[in-house]
């Protein structure tokens, strides 16, 4: 490890919106979080095998690939099969909810976030993911 070198917990949020993305990051980077973006899920799937993100928001409505799909594709592979998966979504009908776990998420967050309980939602699937307990 180098000088300085700090290890910061990686987030991946796959989300095709500027907007959305820029709000989620700031509130994660302005908490110590080292937030990285894939645009579609391509880019997400690829980056998640390449970063080992401690964990992965994904948007729901995305071009080519929806979320359910990127869900059910990194839990197909062995290198994210485990990582927790959070839907954050504003795609909020009824059983969207039980889709998305269906689909490998291990959490789900409606948009729009709420920063003030936003960081504690995200660190509950940390815990339980980096102790390997359920909380």
């Amino acid at each position: 490890m180098g000088v300085g070198s700090v290890n910061k917990t990686k987030i991946l949020y796959i989300e095709d919106n500027d907007q959305n993305f820029y709000l989620v990051h700031f509130i994660l980077n302005a908490n110590g979080f080292d937030v990285l973006r894939g645009r579609d899920g391509k880019e997400g799937i690829d980056l998640a095998t390449t970063i080992s993100p401690d964990v992965i928001l994904l948007d729901i409505q995305l071009p080519v690939m929806d979320g359910y799909a990127i869900a059910r594709e990194l839990r197909r592979l062995p290198a994210t099969s485990v990582t927790p998966i959070i839907a954050l979504t504003s795609y909020a009908m009824a059983g969207d909810r039980d889709k998305a776990m269906a689909a490998g998420c291990t959490g789900y967050i409606e948009k729009p976030i709420n920063p003030k309980t936003f960081i504690d939602q995200i660190s509950r699937y940390l815990s339980s993911h980096n102790t390997g307990v359920d909380r």
